[in-house]
């Protein structure tokens, strides 16, 4: 049986792989306003977990891995949060991470871009966790639909100094904390990962919309 820890190098998304887009100029200054308008909404009235340390690692390829998606279905009723589903199209880290940042997963690209700007530029921290040219691994992230790692995501927290907290799908690993590398983090975001396969976004059920109910319609005869 391989040890559950092993599926740590496990990443989230379908495997679609299409073309890399740009991102607009309007869509980066939508982005930022979102951006401090939630600042404030962080994800402090979940629930606290006990973390294991995180190590940061890339995608791999392995075979025979067992996925119990109803293990994190009952994590996710017993700790009071609730998933909002992203598009598994091979950017849903990327699209949970937007979510959480700016309450909308559709600012996903802007969210890659500057994960991977933070990859390039800060080398040093990453280099050690990337078997392969450091160079090729970050165009290689670039791309649109190129899964999310676990490099990215300790990337996504020094980039956004954020405390980047994962109800996970492991047998016996229920949460996983993530911390900036050089600096005390300013909010939280919280994820659901169901291993090698998705990522979501995670909100306390206290805080879940109330479902519109349609008016009854009173016809007059």
């Amino acid at each position: 049986m391989m040890d559950e820890t092993q599926y740590w190098v496990e990443n989230s998304c379908s495997t679609s792989r299409r073309s890399c887009e740009q991102d607009s100029e309007d869509d980066q200054i939508i982005a930022l306003l979102l951006s401090k308008e939630y600042a404030k909404l962080d994800g402090t009235r979940l629930s606290k977990f006990a973390p294991i340390p995180h190590v940061p690692q890339i995608n791999s390829y392995l075979s025979n891995v067992i996925i119990d998606h109803q293990r994190l279905l009952h994590r996710l009723n017993i700790h009071g949060v609730y998933e909002v589903e992203v598009s598994a199209d091979g950017n849903c880290q990327f699209r949970a991470l937007s979510d959480q940042l700016f309450r909308s997963p559709e600012h996903h690209k802007h969210v890659r871009k500057d994960i991977v700007k933070q990859l390039k530029d800060h080398r040093s921290l990453y280099e050690c966790y990337v078997p392969m040219k450091y160079k090729q691994y970050y165009k290689k992230m670039a791309k649109f639909g190129e899964w999310g790692d676990h490099v990215t995501l300790q990337a996504a927290a020094d980039k956004f100094a954020a405390k980047i907290c994962l109800l996970t799908s492991f047998k016996d690993t229920c949460f996983v904390e993530i911390m900036p590398s050089n600096q005390a983090p300013k909010h939280e975001l919280w994820l659901s990962f169901w291993s090698g396969v998705h990522y979501n976004s995670l909100y306390d059920l206290r805080d879940m919309p109330i479902p519109h109910k349609p008016r009854k319609k009173h016809w007059l005869f």
